[in-house]
């Protein structure tokens, strides 16, 4: 089943509502799927636009504060993992957000359903060199990180 929205333009479902958009990541241009929260009948919450519609008017500013938080999660994941003590070639020593530009890509954006927070809530989620299997997964709330972790963390 496809809709057009007006917001999220023209949508496929199959267990959600989904599309292929195409954002600029740091310089690059990046395709990317957009997935959205939704019953069949193609009706969004008005807090579905609002979170979606603020993300794209600050994503130039957002991306810098995103690429911060993964840089200090992947510091964490290090060190959990004992890989500041002992070498392994999926997690090498990494100082700077542009060396950490080499390792990600994005690949989702999320759009739940509006009431699961009281603030605006976007989802993204990135493939990463060092956890091919898990990924990364960033919560946005009012267009700030919330939360850094696993993929599902942005579901």
């Amino acid at each position: 089943m496809r809709i057009k929205d007006e917001t999220f333009g023209e949508l496929q479902y199959e267990f959600g509502w989904s599309r292929t958009i195409t954002l600029n990541f740091f310089g690059d241009t990046t395709e990317m799927d957009l997935m959205i929260d939704g019953e069949e009948e193609g009706e969004f919450d008005e807090g579905q636009y609002i979170a979606y519609k603020a993300l794209m008017n600050s994503w130039e500013a957002i991306q810098h504060s995103v690429l911060t938080a993964i840089l200090s999660y992947y510091k964490r994941k290090r060190i959990e993992l004992g890989y500041d003590k002992s070498l392994n070639e999926k997690y090498p020593l990494v100082e700077t957000t542009h060396e950490l530009l080499e390792m990600i890509s994005l690949e989702g954006l999320v759009v739940p359903y509006a009431d699961i927070f009281e603030a605006r809530h976007i989802g993204l989620t990135l493939n990463c060199s060092w956890d091919n299997e898990n990924g990364i997964g960033i919560r946005l709330l009012n267009e700030e990180v919330s939360e850094v972790g696993y993929q599902d963390v942005a579901i």
